[in-house]
């Protein structure tokens, strides 16, 4: 695994190959945005386009066995990587992996983050800090971004800046019947948004909470829906995906002994595993909603809080 720098990453994407004039300026708007402009401080993370890994696809690895490897989703690697969108992967290929999932949004001339953030519903002081703190960069990272075709179906990596999405929901008042995922209220170990990776002790941006309980806890579905993902997705356990009604998912990961399959159908309270051992033991729940550009990730701990009571 390598270090990229933004060199590297335009070599990689196709839409930048070669030394046209449209290469070279793209060149120029990324090396922009990959150093810090006069807004930055000491205590600004590093830009994620500063910390662009290229993996080379050897015998025998998979989209999804590279996918896990990394902690990230298929789509977040298609994304980023227009040539595997076909699904399949050829040995040599050299690819661009990310510290997280997301995808990339070029920025027009006369926009800025402010603009981002209103697009894809998204704090714009997480998206100020996960690009740098940059106010104006030419392309930018947007966490918590599911891709797909309808994101970004032009043969690049980078996806255009789509217009604020009007049929975007936003977080719905809790049903009655939706509970708790933990047969009780657990303190949060970790935040949702930028904190500092206990492995690697370096900043990082995560989209959901942890609370944290004893290995073998229990977990169970928050609402009714349909199980859309369940199964390994990192080397750390695995991870259950429930859709619900009215455009909302929730996600379960660090689990072991899943007891629901995909397409199943789940009710409240219905067992979707245990947590799974660790040092410091920890259930990761996630809440996305959908809207035209993709599943976004949203704070969970109001909907949490809301269970609680």
């Amino acid at each position: 695994m390598a270090r990229l720098n933004i060199c590297h990453l335009l070599a990689i994407i196709p839409w930048i190959l070669g030394c046209s004039s449209l290469g070279g300026n793209l060149l120029a708007q990324a090396q922009s945005s990959s150093s810090p402009g006069p807004s930055s401080s000491r205590l600004c993370p590093a830009s994620v386009l500063s910390r662009l890994v290229r993996h080379q696809v050897k015998p025998g690895e998979t989209l999804a066995s590279i996918a896990q490897q990394y902690g990230l989703s298929s789509a977040t690697l298609m994304g980023m990587n227009p040539q595997l969108r076909s699904g399949r992967v050829r040995v040599g290929m050299n690819l661009v992996v990310p510290p997280y999932n997301g995808i990339l949004v070029a920025i027009p001339a006369g926009q800025t983050l402010k603009t981002v953030a209103k697009a894809y519903r998204i704090s714009p002081d997480v998206l100020f800090e996960i690009n740098g703190c940059q106010l104006s960069p030419k392309v930018a990272f947007v966490p918590g971004i599911n891709w797909s075709p309808s994101v970004n179906s032009q043969p690049t990596g980078i996806a255009p800046l789509r217009s604020v999405d009007k049929t975007f929901q936003s977080p719905r008042p809790v049903h009655g019947r939706d509970r708790y995922p933990l047969p009780q209220p657990a303190p949060i170990l970790g935040t949702y948004g930028w904190r500092i990776n206990p492995d690697t002790r370096k900043m990082q941006f995560y989209s959901g909470v942890d609370l944290q309980v004893a290995s073998g806890t229990p977990v169970y579905a928050v609402s009714s829906g349909t199980i859309v993902f369940a199964g390994k997705r990192s080397a750390s356990g695995q991870l259950v995906i429930i859709r619900h009604t009215q455009g909302r998912q929730t996600r379960y990961g660090r689990l072991k002994n899943l007891q629901v399959k995909v397409g199943q159908q789940v009710q409240p309270g219905t067992l979707l595993g245990e947590v799974a051992p660790a040092t410091q033991a920890y259930l990761r729940f996630e809440v996305r909603y959908r809207s035209s550009l993709g599943w976004v990730a949203h704070d969970p701990q109001p909907y949490l809080q809301s269970l609680r009571q």
